[in-house]
């Protein structure tokens, strides 16, 4: 017990560092810690809640409207932490690469680790390459609007918010470096408490295994979920899981540290944000009424 109370707390920790991290993007005076963190909350449980996560812009974005954020900078401000995010994840790997070079490995953690390199160089190829021929892709999607019958109003209204929205992910990365890096240390403070709950509950189950490795299978088995586009991965997530994690500590031991590590960071998420988001449901309605009017 007191262990699953440790943990839970690392998960209100990291709540806490995502708050502090939207107050620098967004400004600290627009925005207070305590309602900062409901926003989070909230938001986590969007992403858990919806099919591939995609509620979770539409949910920062509304709160953070209804604080006088607009939307081009609230939907921006969750792609610049999606950003750092993927700069985290980045570096990490180069670290357990390095690790593993110093260490003996096996044919199948050699394979954890090429399958996890290709996916992450790929995404950041992809990612670079949308931000060159951001001009392209804007022109492209014009082109496609244009070819489904949507009137020139509708058209310019949406050319508008996409400028807005590149233009407000320009204004983040403008921001002073001291803030840029500040944002970075508690990205990676964060994603460090976040993928230690895997190797503590082994650790809680008499099992020992290098962090670095609970990080491989933590990520590749998010990905799949996030690419099965169930609500939080439910599901593929814990078979990717299983199989990969069954190899190093056996079936059963996999088993129940799964169990715990899924309920520590996919229900609890549930289990807390959904009397938050139910709570500030009001403001979701009054921002659909806002842009409809």
């Amino acid at each position: 017990p007191v262990l699953l109370l440790t943990m839970l707390g690392m998960i209100v920790v990291g709540w806490y560092l995502n708050a502090l991290r939207l107050r620098l993007l967004i400004g600290r005076r627009r925005l207070g810690q305590r309602r900062a963190v409901g926003i989070v909350i909230a938001t986590e449980f969007a992403i858990c809640a919806t099919p591939g996560g995609a509620g979770g812009p539409l949910t920062m974005m509304a709160l953070l409207l209804r604080h006088g954020v607009p939307p081009a900078k609230g939907t921006a401000t969750y792609a610049v932490e999606q950003l750092t995010d993927l700069l985290f994840f980045a570096c990490a790997l180069v670290g357990v690469l390095i690790y593993a070079v110093t260490h003996s490995l096996n044919t199948y953690i050699a394979s954890l680790l090429g399958v996890s390199a290709a996916l992450l160089i790929g995404l950041m190829v992809l990612l670079a390459l949308l931000g060159r021929f951001h001009r392209q892709v804007f022109l492209l999607n014009g082109w496609l609007i244009s070819r489904l019958g949507v009137k020139g109003a509708r058209q310019r209204s949406w050319a508008k918010k996409a400028l807005s929205f590149r233009n407000a992910v320009l204004e983040c990365f403008r921001l002073p470096l001291s803030i840029l890096l500040s944002v970075f240390v508690l990205t990676t403070l964060h994603w460090l408490l976040r993928y230690s709950v895997l190797y503590l509950t082994l650790l809680g189950l008499d099992k020992s295994l290098a962090w670095a490795w609970t990080f491989i299978v933590q990520m590749l088995a998010l990905t799949a979920g996030q690419l099965s586009l169930l609500p939080g991965g439910a599901g593929s997530a814990e078979l990717a899981s299983a199989a990969l994690l069954a190899p190093f500590v056996g079936k059963s031991t996999a088993a129940a540290a799964i169990l715990i590590w899924r309920f520590v960071t996919y229900y609890f998420y549930l289990i807390a944000g959904a009397p938050l988001f139910l709570y500030l449901w009001p403001t979701f309605r009054w921002t659909k009424s806002r842009n409809l009017s």
